[in-house]
């Protein structure tokens, strides 16, 4: 066999190709990351993420092991609770409404608690997500829906500790290389055609893992496949996203597959810029709706904003938000609730209006009917359930009577002075649709048979999420299944 000039090429360079490059090179392979993005916007999606990992654990001990500095006073005031496998199970099953690819949600599932524990050897501190997925009941921080530790530092502090490991193993990184075709034949993949600081090479290697994103940054593949009114959607994370490593592999006869007509979007401040800002990260994420209530500009609410934990809807309000007129909508709160809103509504850079009463808060919300807006809201303070106690830790049950589109849960007057309001608008953060791949993190072709040398992880992978998706779950799904790719790919150059 002639001699390549590396065992193994992952493109990309977020959080799924980092965890191919450092399996890869476990296995004693030359690895190359190739990153199409500058070195100081390097990390994918991943880094504009919360950083927030969910996996199945079955103690609260074992929350301990992985959060090693935790105080004594942090331990006593939370209660971490468990999240087994059937849990797991059960809320991946239910979000996507029993289509998700059950091969891959066990491999998923099953090695998300040792994805976690390999990425703390790898270097990356984790933390308590308090806040959002931990409201403090009576003195007490309680985690019930399965988002329970991320990153330090959020998605940057991930990426940053990753590419220190990948430092200390001897991985090869190349930044501004934009990977333009797979050098293919009848025998397999063999290598990659790129561009890189202007100029075009050829690269040979024994095995190729893609793992450079989904669509979400191509604004045409979002209109083709999403529909109409998603060229408008922001982008929440990277620009380099648009889908390369994707179309890579279907010329070369891989199968599409998975929910190519659904992504993952959410609130998302409606004057941030189309594109994620790399200091700002997650933070234009607007995730407390469900403290409050949510209107569009006809003054009308159109979603059930305690449907579920927050955990399990955000990703699929975004998609609603976009439907509105004008594509926008507002959260309002009162100060009942000012104190259970995550920490990203404290930030500089958003769209906030304030008032002392529901009359001047109305004419504070531009492009919004003030008439119907207060129609709206003296409705839905007469409809709430206040014979039922309000109880954020749980679904309580605390919902509304007699509206035509209901408050399930959660669901408080707002009538106590004074009044905030956030402007959102849709916020994409990654396409469901992708390629199809084996349990072993092989491209499988339209014949249903792996491509001899190529892999895959991460967002371009399709049939694991459709619809919604449980929070969390895409740094899991990357760390789980870039981990196998590498191994894999490593494996078949030997």
């Amino acid at each position: 066999m002639a001699k390549t000039d590396f065992d193994v090429i992952v493109v990309g360079g977020g959080n799924a190709a980092i965890c191919a490059a450092l399996s890869a090179r476990e296995q004693g392979a030359r690895v190359l990351i190739m990153e199409r993005a500058p070195e100081e916007a390097r990390g994918g999606n991943s880094s504009y993420t919360a950083g927030t990992i969910r996996f199945a654990y079955d103690s609260q001990e074992e929350i301990y092991k992985l959060v090693p500095d935790l105080t004594a006073e942090e331990k006593a005031n939370t209660d971490f609770g468990t999240y087994t496998e059937e849990r797991y199970f059960d809320d991946l099953y239910r979000v996507t409404q029993y289509r998700t690819n059950p091969d891959l949600a066990e491999v998923l599932i099953k090695n998300s608690n040792a994805a976690v524990h390999w990425l703390r050897k790898q270097g990356v501190r984790l933390v308590p997500r308090y806040g959002t997925h931990a409201p403090n009941i009576g003195g007490k921080f309680k985690f019930s829906s399965g988002s329970t530790l991320g990153a330090a530092g959020a998605g940057r502090g991930l990426v940053e500790s990753l590419y220190a490991a990948v430092k200390r193993a001897g991985v090869d990184v190349y930044y501004n290389a934009a990977v333009k075709r797979l050098i293919h034949d009848d025998s397999g993949v063999h290598g990659v055609e790129a561009r890189i600081d202007g100029k075009t090479r050829q690269l040979s290697s024994s095995a190729v893992v893609l793992a450079c994103g989904g669509f979400q940054a191509n604004a045409e593949w979002r209109t083709r496949y999403l529909g109409f009114g998603w060229d408008l959607a922001k982008v929440r994370g990277t620009r380099y996203n648009t889908g390369d490593g994707i179309r890579m592999a279907l010329e070369i006869g891989a199968q599409p597959y998975g929910n190519w007509s659904g992504a993952h979007a959410v609130g998302w401040d409606l004057n941030a810029p189309p594109y994620g800002d790399i200091n700002v990260g997650d933070g234009f994420t607007k995730n407390s709706y469900h403290r409050g209530i949510i209107v569009n500009s006809e003054g009308r609410r159109f979603l059930d904003e305690g449907a579920d934990f927050r955990n399990f809807t955000y990703a699929k309000y975004g998609k609603i938000i976009l439907a509105q007129p004008g594509q926008f909508a507002w959260q309002i709160f009162d100060s009942k609730v000012f104190d259970l809103l995550g920490p990203l509504y404290h930030m500089k850079q958003m769209t906030k209006v304030s008032a002392n009463t529901l009359d001047e808060l109305a004419d504070k919300l531009d492009g919004v009917n003030k008439e119907q807006f207060l129609k709206t809201m003296a409705e839905y303070n007469a409809a709430v359930q206040q014979d039922v106690p309000f109880n954020p830790s749980i679904k309580d049950g605390r919902g509304t009577q007699g509206l035509a589109i209901p408050k399930s849960n959660w669901a408080n007057t707002i009538c106590d002075g004074p009044f905030e309001a956030y402007a959102v608008t849709c916020g994409i953060t990654f396409t469901f649709g992708g390629l199809r791949i084996s349990t072993k993190a092989e491209i499988i072709d339209v014949e249903d048979r792996p491509i001899p040398g190529l892999y895959g992880a991460g967002e371009l992978v399709g049939g694991i999420f459709f619809f919604n998706y449980p929070g969390g779950s895409g740094l899991t799904n990357g760390t789980v299944f870039g981990r196998i790719a590498g191994t894999n790919a490593a494996g078949y150059g030997k």
